[in-house]
């Protein structure tokens, strides 16, 4: 740390992303990427954008957000785009939480919710989840806060709320913007974007990351009433206009004109996810009821940092978290069928 950072900063826990190595010679199975790379027309669409790289992108993504907006039956007013859905969570915090505006998510979810908290000078209301890793409803019912936060499913536990307790959740809290984090979606849970009509305190924000193989293109987007979605764009724009480059938004159009082959593939990914979760079963391990693509679990013996270490060695990557509450699971990527055989025989040769 220099000595010209402002002191404000100086006991900032910065997020930390999962390891990403360049060598290659690992199985990744530790940030939650799609196994399956971009179709061939997406990565075609996004070289053929690269060659205007010498003028701005659409700084409103128009084309983009049009497809969106007709794909879930909204206003393109209705949509926003990020770098990311990261930059979407950014603008939302900024927006509606403040100094003396608390927020309030899980103590157990995804990292950089009070990251962003603790960045923007923005009181934290942490509401745990309940012993068995669930989110209930009944904790989040007139919080007072400018913003509730919860990952659907959530991070890392897998697990997922209904839509009733989703519409519970916007009701009991009439005074405050509801975001549900839906980057995993579309692996087994149901979007809260049909309760958008009934709700119009609710924000959904989703991404391309997981399920549409562009984690490495940046890009999300938010859903909500064109009031809230006004209200982002006040944020973007007074911070980076021209958020999404050209060939990130050629790449995000011409997925979305491929949607049937990404759900094919959530598909098998969540097969996938199913088998790998009984093999591990009968190893002994405890898992959750995943609707991710990933699943958290737990070791017969409790010691999952001594697991992560010694997959490790043998050139098998997953994430393990050092919380109280966690600290016993692994949270395992869904890769190929022959990527989690290899993490299946690697763990039995742990065992012994």
């Amino acid at each position: 740390m220099s000595n010209f950072l402002h002191a404000r900063h100086a006991s900032l826990e910065a997020y930390v992303p999962g390891e990403q190595p360049t060598d290659q010679k690992y199985i990744k199975l530790n940030t939650n990427e799609s196994p399956y790379p971009p179709l061939p027309e997406v990565v075609e669409a996004a070289a053929g954008a690269a060659a205007l790289c010498h003028l701005y992108s659409d700084p409103e993504g128009k084309a983009l957000r049009a497809k969106l907006a007709a794909r879930y039956g909204v206003e393109p007013a209705q949509t926003i785009l990020g770098n990311g859905s990261d930059e979407i969570l950014s603008f939302a915090f900024q927006a509606f939480g403040g100094p003396d505006v608390p927020v309030a998510f899980p103590d157990i979810s995804y990292g950089f919710y009070p990251v962003y908290a603790d960045l923007y000078g923005i009181p934290k209301k942490i509401v745990p989840l309940r012993e068995d890793f669930t989110v209930s409803a009944d904790d989040y019912i007139g919080l007072g806060c400018g913003m509730i936060v919860i990952a659907n499913p959530n991070a890392p536990t897998g697990l997922a709320i209904g839509l009733d307790d989703v519409a519970r959740i916007c009701a009991g809290n009439p005074d405050s913007v509801v975001l549900i984090d839906e980057a995993y979606v579309d692996f087994g849970a149901r979007s809260a974007v049909t309760l958008l009509a009934d709700h119009p305190n609710l924000l959904v924000v989703q991404t391309f990351s997981k399920s549409r193989s562009l984690a490495g293109g940046r890009l999300g987007y938010g859903i909500a009433s064109a009031e809230i979605i006004a209200d982002l764009n006040r944020m973007k724009y007074s911070i980076n206009p021209y958020n999404i480059n050209r060939m990130t938004l050629a790449a995000g159009e011409a997925t979305l004109d491929h949607d049937e082959v990404c759900a094919a593939r959530c598909a098998e990914i969540a097969a996938t996810r199913a088998y790998t979760a009984v093999e591990l079963r009968k190893l002994g391990f405890t898992l959750t009821d995943s609707l991710t693509n990933f699943l958290f679990a737990r070791p017969a013996d409790g010691d999952a940092a001594g697991m992560y270490a010694e997959l490790r060695k043998r050139g098998i990557l997953v994430r393990h978290f050092s919380g109280e509450r966690v600290r016993e699971y692994l949270r395992i990527t869904v890769g190929t069928r022959e990527q989690m055989d290899a993490l299946l025989s690697a763990v039995r040769e742990i065992q012994g």
